[in-house]
């Protein structure tokens, strides 16, 4: 098998292991919150799940901020903003 094929399939085992590892913890976080960010006249707003409030809103921000920011200097300046909404919701 070719080098690159190797890394190819060792890298998307380790991206779904990741997934599979975040989803599992995720069902039992118990902090779950919605927030809206509005950054550059864009507003988006995502869901998260953590085992703590701060890890949850991060999380949330974070999403949300990923699909708005274009570069870390921006990512960095979107996540410093406050939310336009935040809304908890039950843990499960």
């Amino acid at each position: 098998m070719k080098k690159s094929v190797l890394a190819a399939v060792i890298f998307v085992a380790i991206v779904l292991g990741a997934i599979l590892y975040t989803s599992l913890a995720g069902a039992n976080s118990k902090y779950r919150v919605e927030i809206c960010i509005t950054f550059q006249g864009r507003t988006e707003c995502r869901t998260a799940r953590a085992s703590t409030h701060d890890e949850a809103l991060r999380t949330a921000t974070d999403n949300a901020c990923a699909l708005m920011a274009s570069g870390q200097s921006e990512f960095e300046r979107c996540r410093n903003t406050p939310p336009t909404s935040e809304k908890w919701l039950s843990g499960q």
